[in-house]
């Protein structure tokens, strides 16, 4: 099982403390991209709160077949903050 397919699992489980690993391990790429994107801090924050509130919310919506975590995680902070870009 790769890293990131137990992480997955962990998540599912409910596991509070694969949460804090997945932001330890991914939340400067989350937060970095969502800084990049919006060009806000305050914004980035919020950003990176969602995603991984998201994460946290419906962990099975990543899956780990289809790429790594840290992949899926940067591609809803662009999505994110392209939104919070169109919008505010």
């Amino acid at each position: 099982m790769t890293a990131d397919a137990e992480l997955s699992a962990r998540l599912i489980a409910g596991d509070l403390d694969a949460l804090a690993t997945a932001y330890d391990e991914h939340g400067p790429y989350v937060y970095g991209v969502a800084v990049r994107v919006t060009g806000s801090q305050a914004y980035a924050e919020e950003v990176t709160q969602s995603v991984f509130v998201a994460l946290w919310e419906r962990p099975v919506s990543y899956d780990p077949r289809l790429g790594s975590l840290r992949g899926w995680l940067v591609s809803r902070a662009l999505h994110e903050s392209a939104l919070r870009v169109r919008v505010g």
